[in-house]
């Protein structure tokens, strides 16, 4: 595989060509891989609490009083109360006060109460069917241009990502053609200079048995003479 590890002044270089390296798919090395992240997580484990500085959640921030009271409703498994009509009823005056004006001006009062808050919410419903659609649909309208938008933008990334990954695997491939035929090179290279040593070693035999030969027949007339 076309990889290296170097530490350099504690940094961590990879250089690697994931596109055109091999042996990924070797048995063992997958699992030499988790050894060497456990074997990290071993050696590096953190030894405080790194979250310490974070102040804790506060859970209750946005609860208001009834919320908090439905809460604890809820916590004792309490009935839910039904919905009080007290405030749209019209009493009449208590049985001793039947003959006194004050009594029934303020019968009638509560009655003027209840009608002009019934002439309020009839108009407020009236508001509701003149206004509220053509707002709601500009509200909506918005929020498909902001979903356009954010879907743009997406797709953007999402090709600009690609074109990254393209130019790498173009390089990395590129890169891959370069070094096989380097290394195809580098065989040759090796080769033929084994086949020159070879060569070299046979001459050098060849000319020490032919030195040895031709120094015989000296050493036999020396013998002789």
């Amino acid at each position: 595989m076309a990889e290296k590890i170097q530490i350099l002044a504690g940094e961590v270089i990879v250089d690697a060509l994931p596109y055109i390296d091999q042996g990924y798919d070797e048995p063992g090395v997958r699992e030499a891989a988790f050894a060497m992240v456990e074997e990290e997580c071993r050696r590096y484990r953190p030894t405080k609490n790194y979250l310490e500085i974070i102040p804790p959640l506060n859970v209750t921030a946005f609860e208001t009083p009834m919320m908090h009271a439905e809460f604890e409703r809820l916590q004792n498994r309490l009935p839910m109360d039904t919905m009080s009509m007290k405030r749209y009823e019209l009493p009449p005056p208590p049985g001793g006060k039947l003959n006194e004006v004050g009594a029934w001006n303020e019968c009638v009062e509560n009655s003027q109460a209840q009608l002009e808050h019934q002439a309020v919410r009839i108009l407020n419903l009236q508001l509701m069917l003149e206004f509220c659609c053509p707002t709601w649909q500009r509200y909506l309208q918005s929020l498909t241009e902001c979903e356009q938008i954010a879907s743009k933008r997406l797709a953007e990334l999402k090709q600009a990502l690609q074109e990254v990954n393209w130019q790498r695997k173009s390089i990395q491939t590129k890169g891959g053609e370069e070094l096989r035929n380097l290394e195809a090179k580098w065989v040759a290279l090796v080769s033929r200079n084994y086949e020159i040593e070879q060569a070299c070693s046979l001459a050098e035999e060849y000319f020490a048995s032919m030195k040895q030969q031709s120094s015989q027949p000296e050493e036999t007339e020396e013998k002789m003479t």
